[in-house]
C-alpha cells in the first residue's frame, strides 16, 4: 500500500481542493482523506496531488522529424501517403523511429503524463514499433492503428452505391487485423477516405468495443471541400460515420457544434499544433458552452514536445485572448485529465475512491493550486508520480 499523506489533493471529478491523505491498495484508490492511515507513507506537505495528465492525441512516430517543414503547407506536411513526414517515415530506419519514440515517451512521463493516445501510421508494424519503444517504460497507450488499403483506391467508381466486394472484404480483414494489436483506429481525414470506406471500419471496431476516431475540420478549406464533394461538412462526415472521438474542429461550418453536442462525441483540441500550422483556433469556448466533452492533446512531435504542462498553459491564455473574457482554468485542467478518462471509458483522470491511482505530486508555487500547475510547472518540480498505483518516482 501507499499513502501520499499532508498534500492539497484536487479531488473528484470538479477537482475541488481539499488536504487530505490518499490511500493506495493494490491499483486502486480506496480512500482520501484527513484521516487514511497505513502503508508506506510519502509526505506531500506543501505539494498539489493531481492526476497525472492524459495526452489525448499524439503522432509518437514523428518524433524522428522534429521541427523539420516549418513553413510548408499542411497538406505537403501531414496528408498521406505523400506528405513530407510520410515521405521521412518511410526512408527512416525503423530502429532509429523507435528510439526516437523512445525518447518522447520517457519525456512523457518526467513532464507528467502517464497515458497517451497514439495515432499509430504503418499497420501491425508499426504497432510493434511503438510495442518496442515502450518497453520497461511504465506509461499506458491507447494505440489507433491505421492501414494502407484504408486511403482511396482505383476501385472506386463516382456515383457508384457500392464498393467492389472484395475490397470491401479487404477492409474488413485489414480492420480486424489491427484490433487484435491496437485498441481502435484512428483515421486521418475524410480527403483520403471514402464513406463506405469508414462505415465498415466504424462498424467494426463498434462491434469489437474499440475506439473509432478522425481527423475533422482542422481546416476550413477541407471542410469546403467536403460540403462541395458530398454536400455535408466533415464533421457531419465524422457523426454519420460513427465516430467516438473527433481530433481539432478548429474550423466548425454551419450546425456542426451543435449537431456534436446532440451526438454527444468527445473533441480532442490541439492548439499548439493549430497555430504551428497556421490553420486557426479550436472555438474552446462556444464547445464548452455546449457541454461538448473536450480533451487535449499534444499532436505531432514534428512540431510540438509532448508537454501536457505546455499545451495547458498555450491553451488558457490562446482561450482567453480570443474570446477577449474569463475562461475557467480548472476546465483546461479536466480536459487533461478526467474528461479524457470518460471519453476513454477509463478509470483514470480524477482522485476518487475506486479510480485506478494515477496521480502526481507537484510542487506548490502560486495559491492558487490549478493555476500554479498550469501556468508554472516545470518537470523538475514533480516531485513524484504514480501510475497504476505503482510509484514510478519520487525525487
Amino acid at each position: 500500500m501507499l499513502n501520499i499523506k499532508n498534500g492539497l489533493v484536487l479531488y473528484g471529478p470538479e477537482m475541488e481542493p481539499k488536504k487530505a491523505n490518499i490511500l493506495i491498495k493494490d491499483n486502486l484508490i480506496v480512500e482520501v482523506s484527513a484521516h487514511a492511515s497505513g502503508g508506506r507513507e510519502i509526505d506531500a506537505e506543501g505539494c498539489i496531488v493531481s492526476p497525472s495528465l492524459i495526452n489525448s492525441h499524439v503522432h509518437l512516430g514523428d518524433s524522428i522529424a522534429k521541427d523539420i517543414g516549418d513553413g510548408v503547407s499542411i497538406e505537403n506536411i501531414v496528408k498521406p501517403p505523400n506528405g513530407l513526414k510520410h515521405q521521412l517515415l518511410t526512408k527512416t530506419d525503423p530502429h532509429n523511429i523507435i528510439g526516437s519514440m523512445r525518447s518522447s515517451l520517457k519525456e512523457m512521463l518526467e513532464t507528467g503524463t502517464t497515458t497517451l493516445v497514439d495515432f499509430r501510421e504503418g499497420g501491425v508494424k508499426g504497432i510493434e514499433q511503438i510495442e518496442k519503444a515502450s518497453k520497461d517504460i511504465p506509461i499506458r497507450k491507447i494505440i489507433l492503428g491505421r492501414h494502407d488499403s484504408f486511403i482511396k483506391h482505383p476501385s472506386f467508381k463516382t456515383g457508384s452505391e457500392d464498393l467492389n466486394a472484395d475490397f470491401a472484404t479487404g477492409i474488413r480483414k485489414n480492420s480486424l487485423e489491427l484490433l487484435k494489436y491496437a485498441d481502435g483506429v484512428g483515421l486521418s481525414g475524410f480527403g483520403e477516405l471514402d464513406d463506405r470506406v469508414v462505415e465498415i471500419i466504424t462498424e467494426t471496431c463498434a462491434r469489437a468495443g474499440k475506439i473509432s476516431a478522425i481527423h475533422a475540420a482542422e481546416y476550413e478549406q477541407v471542410q469546403r471541400n467536403s460540403l462541395k464533394n458530398t454536400g455535408k461538412t466533415e464533421v457531419e462526415r465524422a457523426l454519420d460515420g460513427g465516430f467516438n472521438i473527433l481530433i481539432h474542429l478548429t474550423a466548425p461550418l454551419n450546425s456542426d457544434l451543435d449537431l456534436l453536442m446532440e451526438g454527444e462525441k468527445s473533441v480532442v483540441c490541439c492548439p499548439r499544433s493549430n497555430g504551428a500550422l497556421s490553420v486557426g483556433i479550436p472555438p474552446i469556448k462556444e464547445m464548452w458552452n455546449r457541454g461538448i466533452n473536450l480533451l487535449l492533446g499534444t499532436d505531432n512531435l514534428m512540431f510540438n514536445s509532448p508537454n501536457m504542462f505546455r499545451e495547458m498553459e498555450y491553451t488558457l491564455k490562446l482561450t482567453r485572448g480570443f474570446y477577449k473574457e474569463y475562461f475557467p482554468p480548472v476546465e483546461i485542467l479536466k480536459m487533461a485529465t478526467v474528461n479524457a478518462g470518460q471519453a476513454l471509458n477509463l478509470d483514470i483522470g480524477c482522485i476518487q475512491e475506486g479510480m485506478l491511482a494515477d496521480i502526481m505530486i507537484v510542487e506548490q508555487l502560486s495559491d492558487n493550486p490549478v493555476l500554479s500547475l498550469i501556468n508554472r510547472t516545470e518537470s523538475k518540480n514533480i516531485i513524484g508520480l504514480v501510475t497504476d498505483g505503482k510509484l514510478i518516482y519520487i525525487r
